[in-house]
């Protein structure tokens, strides 16, 4: 059964940076589609960063060039380093995992939270002004 857990988050002024981080306990890491999604109080979730086992990555528009996502396959552990941080990145971050080998090829696909089967329980962010 594959599991995951989040940590890394915190409360940060606006322009910091933190580095969140997603064990993964049975699975390996880099073989099968990770990602990160987030969501801010009485909002839907959405997707953040994916990345495919082929190391390719994605990233959601708003992202902008501010987070990267990566992967230590020795620690079997996810990473999104947020960068520039502003006030609208605040919320519960969640790293979800998909049975299937790939993240799916439409950014649509990719994106839905539905396609997820493995879910953490979240990291809390909050970005003040």
């Amino acid at each position: 059964q594959v599991q995951v857990e989040e940590s890394g988050g915190g409360s940060v002024e606006a322009g910091s940076s933190l580095r969140l981080a997603c064990v993964v306990a049975g699975s390996s890491i880099g073989a099968t589609c990770m990602a990160w999604f987030r969501q801010a109080p009485g909002k839907g979730r959405e997707a953040v960063a994916l990345l495919d086992p082929d190391n390719s990555t994605r990233y959601a528009d708003y992202v902008n060039g501010r987070f990267t996502i990566s992967q230590d396959n020795a620690k079997n552990t996810l990473f999104l380093q947020m960068d520039a941080l502003k006030p609208d990145d605040s919320g519960t971050y969640y790293c979800a995992a998909k049975r299937a080998r790939g993240c799916g090829r439409l950014w649509s696909v990719a994106s839905s939270m539905l396609t997820y089967e493995v879910w953490g329980a979240g990291t809390q962010v909050a970005v003040s002004s």
